[in-house]
């Protein structure tokens, strides 16, 4: 069955990003002058996703305000000639049909991904978790689906990390199958470097069969006393194929300030409105910081 659906959960209190996200959602903190949850549903967009739910937290209206319609800023920037802008506010909404669920306590991913259930079904869909930003150029959740199709299963994308920094992840012990793809013997979340079965991490790019659904409802509180979904797949993996896509670059953790500095740079030096002068100040600033 293909894939239509993505399941993005933005339910998180981004405590990384204090105090910017004391008042405003973390997936609204822009990348240039883009919200990063904006760029994620794109991702899915792209892929030929179109039908999008987030799992959202209390306070967070915004996000969703943010896939609207707004009359009134249209009639504004339609009043002030502005027609190009007015154009691409009005395509936010026709980006992807979005829908929004409330996650109404803070149980973990892997409770957040069960809230899903009844808007996905009996599908196969896609989980994409909003801290995880993925250049555009990189085709990594396209690739993944058409992992999905030849295979049937669930695919998770994974990527080597420094061993030290391997407990800050889900950890997938592998088994190769080819080129850039495993099977996954296991997996297991946030180990200790020394006991861990890899340096290969799950990063924030997933294709389920909806049997995780009943992975989901097995599983108890993990690590950090949350559900998590690391461990229903681990799960899953002892029940069927579970494959692991290895990519290796073009991703950007924006929950973290340095890797946000990062994203912000690397897209801005590509944009053709500020790409140019953005360039040319860089340069010199980097020419002046040897100065110092």
């Amino acid at each position: 069955m293909k894939v239509r659906k993505a399941v993005i959960p933005v339910a998180g209190f981004g405590t990384r990003f204090l105090p910017a996200t004391k008042a405003q959602p973390k997936a609204m903190i822009p990348v240039i002058d883009v919200p990063a949850i904006q760029l994620v549903v794109e991702e899915a967009a792209r892929a030929g996703l179109d039908d999008v739910l987030l799992v959202a937290g209390r306070g967070q209206a915004s996000i969703e305000d943010h896939f609207d319609r707004t009359p009134e800023l249209e009639a504004f920037l339609e009043g002030k000639g502005k027609h190009d802008l007015l154009k691409e506010m009005r395509a936010l909404s026709e980006i992807a049909q979005v829908h929004v669920v409330r996650q109404k306590e803070a149980l973990g991913l892997g409770h957040a991904v069960g809230i899903a259930r009844a808007h996905v079904g009996d599908e196969p869909f896609a989980v994409l978790l909003g801290d995880d930003l993925i250049h555009p150029s990189v085709p990594l959740l396209s690739s993944m689906l058409r992992v999905h199709e030849r295979y049937g299963r669930s695919v998770i994308a994974g990527m080597e990390v420094p061993k030290a920094d391997i407990a800050a992840y889900g950890c997938i012990e592998p088994e190769r199958v080819e080129d850039h793809l495993d099977r996954v013997v296991s997996i297991v979340e946030k180990p200790d470097p020394e006991q861990a079965p890899s340096n290969v991490a799950a990063i924030g790019r997933y294709v389920f069969t909806p049997e995780i659904f009943d992975a989901l409802s097995r599983i108890e509180p993990g690590a950090g006393g949350e559900l998590q979904l690391t461990d229903a797949i681990n799960i899953l993996a002892q029940e069927q194929a579970v494959y692991a896509y290895r990519f290796e670059e073009g991703r950007f953790d924006v929950g973290n300030p340095l890797d946000y500095l990062k994203a912000t740079v690397e897209l801005a030096v590509e944009r053709d409105d500020v790409g140019p002068a953005f360039r040319g100040w860089l340069a010199d600033f980097v020419q002046r910081q040897k100065l110092v």
